[in-house]
């Protein structure tokens, strides 16, 4: 185990280089504690930590999307999108670190996780709300962090990112039923045939250019995400089969089931008539 380095402050004197000091380096690396002797341990915590991190990277990113949508600022709106791919790259990336996991260097640690899971993580989880993956449900795990829990409390009740570019579709002449611009925000989202027609207009009307290219960029968001939960799939499968998941949940099953799940749904059914 890594002993604990104090963290160098701006105002505490010449105790590290300034990039040391402003991006926390100390901190940084002192955060990996594994309770075991495993090698694979210590690969298992920096892979985790760094998928929170870029969880948090791209949640800020969805949001500056969803604040441009909002003030009718398109290219802000797919300039916050594209470099939220770039971050969703890398979180794909990032199950090499976990891939070659076996069973047997995953066992050596696996029983000192205790209930952890990454199922809990609740940046993963605003980002699920941000899709329209809605459940008020996932809020009880929460109920031990008030802040967290009112940060997802606020995601839950507010639109998602598709329901943000659904409006702008409105405001831009294309019909979207009032079902779906004034709906509850806590129930996941539903297709709907009136808004694969509005798309379907978007993608046969030059006079929607702009818009053709933002539903693009969504589909490059929702290919990454159903590719981040293949590998996410995979993984597991590679390490741990069928076996229930450490925090009780069905693991490999309910994964299979993200994977089917298709985001922006109508961006895609709309293909078929184009």
């Amino acid at each position: 185990m890594q002993e604990k380095v104090a963290t160098p402050r701006l105002s505490s004197g010449p105790v590290g280089t300034p990039y040391a000091m402003y991006a926390e380096i100390a901190t940084l690396h002192s955060l990996q504690k594994p309770r075991t002797d495993a090698s694979a341990e210590t690969s298992f915590i920096v892979a985790t930590q760094v998928m929170e991190l870029l969880f948090g990277l791209l949640r800020h990113e969805w949001v500056q999307a969803q604040r441009a949508l909002r003030a009718d600022d398109l290219p802000e709106a797919m300039e916050a999108l594209r470099r939220g791919l770039g971050v969703q790259d890398v979180l794909i990336g990032s199950w090499d670190l976990l891939a070659t996991l076996t069973p047997s260097q995953f066992n050596a640690f696996r029983g000192h996780l205790g209930e952890a899971s990454g199922f809990q993580s609740h940046a993963y989880r605003h980002l699920e709300f941000l899709l329209g993956n809605k459940s008020a449900a996932m809020l009880r795990l929460h109920q031990a962090a008030p802040e967290v829990h009112t940060d997802l409390t606020t995601a839950l009740n507010g639109p998602s990112l598709y329901d943000d570019v659904l409006a702008v579709l409105d405001r831009h002449g294309l019909r979207i039923p009032l079902s779906h611009l004034e709906r509850d925000w806590t129930a996941p989202y539903e297709a709907h045939a009136e808004v694969e027609k509005a798309w379907q207009t978007v993608y046969t009307n030059e006079a929607h250019r702009d818009l053709e290219r933002l539903a693009e960029l969504l589909l490059d968001v929702a290919e990454r995400v159903t590719r981040w939960r293949q590998r996410h799939q995979s993984a597991v499968k590679r390490a741990m089969g069928a076996k229930p998941g450490t925090a009780g949940s069905s693991g490999l099953s309910w994964l299979r089931k993200a994977v089917e799940q298709d985001v922006f749904p109508e961006l895609w059914t709309v293909r078929n008539e184009l």
